[in-house]
């Protein structure tokens, strides 16, 4: 990618670029491109990378659901997400999906199954953020999720 993190801390640049890659890959539904970027976010700290990908899921959810989320609205996402990414690439797993917006929306519930493993976490969360984003850039999802992270750590 072109575009340029330097005004990111250290540990967020590299997450910023390949999360903007994978996505950018998705949307483009170029496999080979999309399975690198989300081999570099496999690669990256799991916390910081489930921090930034789930704060700007919970974002997307926010700006289209400003009133809040019905158990039929998290239906609707999951059923968007899966059925679009059902089409291109295969394995896609309607649990991991579920684990990811329960997560974004601080409602998950540990059931003592292990995670899931890094990459299919991240790989989920690239074609969840490609679906929600709709025509939107992710640059700028990322962005306010990036600016929404720091805030959060400031008022700490």
């Amino acid at each position: 990618m072109t575009t340029s993190w330097r005004h990111l801390p250290v540990a967020a640049r590299p997450i910023a670029a390949a999360t903007e890659a994978a996505v950018t890959a998705a949307r483009e539904r170029d496999s080979e491109a999309m399975a690198k970027a989300v081999g570099d976010l496999g690669a990256s700290d799991p916390a910081q990378v489930g921090l930034i990908l789930g704060t700007g899921v919970r974002l997307l959810l926010e700006d289209q659901h400003p009133d809040g989320l019905t158990g039929d609205d998290v239906r609707a996402v999951l059923e968007s997400c899966v059925r679009a990414a059902a089409e291109w690439p295969p394995g896609v797993d309607p649990h991991v999906v579920l684990i990811l917006l329960a997560g974004a929306l601080g409602v998950h519930d540990d059931d003592g199954e292990p995670p899931p493993k890094p990459e299919v976490l991240a790989r989920h969360a690239v074609l969840l953020i490609a679906d929600q984003l709709g025509e939107r850039s992710i640059r700028d999802c990322l962005d306010r999720a990036l600016d929404e992270i720091e805030r959060a750590q400031l008022n700490d």
